[in-house]
């Protein structure tokens, strides 16, 4: 399948409630509409053409082999006894390896699974509750990164389910999207894993009905991040081994419910919010390899009712009439809130009121999304405290499982 041509994941029935376009290439969720009253809200920011996406990096995509950033160099790892060595490679600028390095997961095509592979990741028991769900719902997708790649020793198999569950009365439907890695060689190896989906949401950009206006704030958005603590991050915006409380600094504190625009930064936010244990959806983020096969776990992630875990995060409009409540075994969550951009560069799409022109000048400015990426801690490998526990390393011994769950809802008729 060429690596722009869109997948296409709906719900069943003959108006679906939920449809997702994903593309091949950096697995890139590159529309998620909600069909409610009448009308079609695509609630993740992004360039018209799927093609785009190529020079409007990192909207939407998967993140890998790592998350965020790195400091340049040589980097010595052990788990469990085993040891490796990764050469973090310089894209950011030269002190800072981002999002995996200067070729990420984000900017390779992953193979699309028929219907009749069997994934390798999932135990015989996972991969018939997948065949279970309608077939226009879900995917599997695969990639293999070679041993060296980007710096990373090992080579990883990684795949993925990207999966749209229905819902009980009142709710839109589910996003599921599960990430598994593995080391493939006889060899012994360890090597940092740390994935997630850099997805930017703006749930009242389709609210114009497609015609052009200015790209539409989130600061009226209401947001709530389970999270007491908040990374201290130094030169360069990297880590560093420090979590302080929320409590010290309003503008962080989203306990409550409360508009991202009040106390807003005036850099915005591109910040790693640390979950308090409560709010960490009890199942193993790395499991033994040898007991793939009686790992049976995504009944409750693929649940057509309510989950049984905690939420970690929630974002809603009011405007739009539209919640969205995040489930994930993640300890934390990465909210940036596209500061970064400019609408001078890149395009926004048609439905969200851009003319879907890539340099037409009308893309979106800072402040027009909320990405709410999902994953473990910031590089903290590199902090010798966390050796043999939770050091997002994986060994040739362990697999990697990573879930994420989005629930919609709506709130108004």
């Amino acid at each position: 399948m060429p690596e722009n041509t869109p997948v296409r994941l709906e719900l069943p029935g003959d108006s679906p409630a939920l449809t997702v376009e994903v593309l091949p290439r950096g697995l890139t969720i590159h529309r998620l509409i909600v069909h409610a009253g009448g009308r079609d809200n695509d609630i993740v920011i992004g360039p018209e053409k799927p093609e785009d996406h190529v020079t409007q990096k990192y909207t939407n995509t998967i993140i890998g082999r790592y998350s965020n950033r790195i400091p340049v160099g040589t980097h010595t790892l052990e788990r469990n006894g085993i040891k490796s060595e990764f050469e973090a490679k310089a894209n950011e600028n030269p002190k800072v390896s981002l999002h995996g390095g200067p070729t990420g997961f984000d900017s390779v095509t992953w193979t699309t699974l028929s219907k009749d592979e069997t994934p390798q990741l999932f135990s015989s028991a996972e991969a018939g509750r997948i065949r279970s769900l309608p077939e226009k719902s879900y995917t599997v997708f695969s990639l293999i990164s070679p041993d060296g790649d980007q710096g990373y020793p090992g080579e990883l198999l990684s795949e993925v389910l990207i999966a749209l569950v229905p819902s009980t009365t009142g709710k839109v439907g589910s996003v599921v999207i599960v990430y598994r890695s593995k080391l493939n060689g006889q060899e012994k190896t360890v090597t940092p894993v740390n994935l997630t989906q850099h997805w930017g949401f703006n749930l009242d950009a389709s609210l114009a009905g497609g015609e052009q206006h200015e790209a539409a704030s989130v600061k009226g958005h209401e947001l709530t991040i389970g999270a007491n603590r908040i990374a201290k991050l130094g030169e360069f915006a990297l880590p560093t081994s420090e979590y302080p409380s929320v409590l010290a600094a309003p503008a962080y504190d989203f306990q409550q419910t409360k508009s991202i625009g009040k106390d807003f930064p005036a850099s915005g936010y591109d910040d790693y919010f640390r979950f308090a244990a409560s709010f960490v959806y009890p199942l193993p983020r790395r499991t033994v390899l040898s007991g793939l096969q009686s790992l049976n776990i995504l009944d409750e992630v693929l649940s057509e009712g309510a989950v049984a875990g905690p939420s970690s995060a929630q974002l809603k409009s009011g405007k739009a009439g539209l919640a969205l409540q995040f489930f994930s075994n993640q300890r934390g969550v990465m909210f940036y809130s596209n500061n970064l951009t400019t609408p001078a560069k890149g395009a926004r799409k048609i439905i969200h009121g851009g003319s879907g022109i890539s340099g037409h000048g009308d893309s979106y400015g800072p402040g027009t999304a909320a990405f709410l990426e999902f994953h473990d801690p910031l590089a903290v490998f590199l902090q010798p405290e966390n050796r043999d526990a939770e050091d997002t390393l994986l060994t040739s011994d362990e697999l990697y499982n990573n879930f994420v769950r989005l629930e919609i809802s709506l709130t108004k008729a």
